[in-house]
């Protein structure tokens, strides 16, 4: 209680306050620009924190996260082209409903549902992530490897790539993570005699390029489209019947959003179309569903919002990225010198909860923003993208520049941009690649520190149960659906010679 009193009185600076009002402003802005979306807008503007006060610095980085979440509902609804790939669910009953004149009252049950969903969320990940560093902060250096090599494994089922394309991005992101020197050996690797990598490859120019650049060139295809955009004459609130209608979608959208964010590796796209199908599941019309339901809106984004806080409780209880944008703000944790895991919620249990408070403001802050200025955030969609992302490119390339004044960011920048664009024209996914980037040096600090805490005897790693686990959790995530698909083909023949 104490630590969430002082986290309460660190939020409660006026400055502060106000830099979080203006990223929530920035992030319903990035959000209704259809091909920017949380995790690019935080990877941009990630260079920039480095300058402010940790708390501050992450404080930006979570709201942009759960307003730009909250945003593309805006653009979903109005122009059926949703501004975060989260919201794509919305445009399935979003654009409908304001076809026939009811954008308004779709807009508003968007922004009760949000709010609501990211409020539940945050409450949890206030009770939660404290009680998940505390079991695990009798973890060992094994424990920690098992669990790190657990949050690899899920890569397979992030991103838009085949299993095989995602664990293969995820091995690259490893892979770059291997450069510089080995502080165990003291061993220079893949270096190539250039000192400035002595130090490894920094996550922000790498996270600039693959989110940002490389999102610039897909977006270079699509420059003469043009968007049709349904006004919208004013906003209103859901009316008692239709709280009456979805207020247990709203409940269970909000249950279901907490837990898929709190699996490592998934996050607010998978969570809102989840969302969306069990509250067309349990309606009582699901006919109308995809003719402009407002059950299908209050379930897809009740969803997505409470998937930011459920992404929070393994990002900063044990280190591991609950979702893309969650893999941003904890490099951006750790280029402050600030170590997500259970230390966090003894030593700085200040910082820990000042964080949950700002994202708890945010949710009430886009609340009252987003249903006020919806009108003036739908017309910022309409920038054209031969404007939009130039634009982007500079805050691109100056951001790279800016963490360490030097030009090798830069080039690390655009050629991870061009390296991101080819991977996601052939079907690789980046979001992989930036966990692999995170995770792979944790993987080899925590290995070594486990080799000389068991004398380089690797076999008493599965002596220790809790190791032990989370290996089985790892062979389970790697190789349980090729099981399922066979064990399915074998029922199916056998079903067949019975005939």
């Amino acid at each position: 209680m104490e630590a969430a009193l002082s986290g309460l009185a660190a939020l409660a600076d006026p400055g502060l306050l106000l830099l979080v009002l203006a990223a929530t402003v920035g992030g319903v802005v990035i959000g209704a620009l259809p091909g920017l979306n949380a995790t690019t807008g935080a990877a941009l503007l990630l260079p920039f924190t480095l300058t402010m006060e940790p708390i501050a610095a992450i404080a930006v980085l979570t709201t942009i996260y759960c307003s730009a979440t909250f945003a593309g509902a805006i653009t979903a609804i109005l122009i059926n082209t949703p501004g975060t790939s989260a919201s794509a669910a919305t445009c399935l009953d979003g654009y409908p409903m304001a076809q026939r004149g009811e954008a308004g009252r779709a807009l508003g049950m968007a922004a009760v549902s949000s709010t609501i969903g990211g409020i539940l969320s945050v409450v949890c990940l206030m009770l939660a992530a404290p009680l998940l560093a505390r079991a695990a902060y009798n973890f060992a250096p094994p424990e920690y490897f098992a669990l790190t090599l657990f949050g690899l494994s899920m890569l397979a089922s992030i991103g838009d790539g085949s299993p095989l394309k995602n664990l293969m991005s995820g091995a690259f992101g490893i892979l770059l993570a291997t450069v510089g020197i080995d502080l165990l050996t003291d061993v220079e690797r893949f270096t190539f005699g250039m000192p400035e990598l002595t130090t490894g490859i920094g996550f922000v120019p790498v996270m600039i390029g693959i989110f940002g650049i490389s999102e610039l060139l897909i977006q270079a295809n699509s420059l003469g489209d043009l968007r049709e955009r349904i006004s919208v004459k004013t906003i209103r609130l859901p009316s008692l019947a239709d709280y009456r209608k979805t207020w247990k979608t709203i409940a269970r959208s909000s249950g279901i959003g907490t837990f898929i964010g709190i699996l490592p590796a998934e996050g607010a796209t998978v969570a809102s179309m989840i969302g969306y199908n069990e509250a067309k599941r349990w309606s009582r019309t699901p006919e109308e569903f995809g003719k402009g339901a407002i059950e299908g809106i209050a379930g897809s984004e009740a969803a997505n919002n409470s998937a930011t806080g459920g992404a929070m409780v393994p990002t900063l209880a044990l280190g591991i990225p609950g979702s893309p944008t969650a893999a941003v703000i904890l490099a951006g944790l750790m280029v402050h010198g600030l170590r997500p895991g259970p230390a966090m919620f003894t030593q700085q249990a200040e910082f820990a909860f000042a964080i949950f408070w700002s994202m708890m403001l945010v949710n009430v802050l886009f609340f009252g923003i987003g249903l006020a200025g919806a009108k003036v955030f739908a017309r910022v969609s309409l920038i054209p993208t031969r404007v939009l992302w130039p634009c982007v490119f500079v805050f691109s390339v100056i951001g790279a520049y800016a963490l360490d004044q030097s030009m090798l960011d830069v080039w690390i920048a655009l050629a991870a941009g061009v390296i991101g664009f080819f991977m996601r024209r052939y079907g690789f996914s980046v979001v992989p690649l930036a966990i692999g980037l995170i995770l792979g040096d944790m993987l080899e600090t925590r290995l070594g520190q486990s080799m000389v805490m068991l004398d380089e005897k690797w076999w008493l790693l599965f002596t220790r149960p809790l190791a032990l686990f989370f290996f089985a959790l790892t062979a389970l995530a790697l190789f349980g659906p090729l099981i399922w698909k066979i064990a399915a083909r074998l029922a199916v023949r056998r079903k067949n010679a019975g005939r």
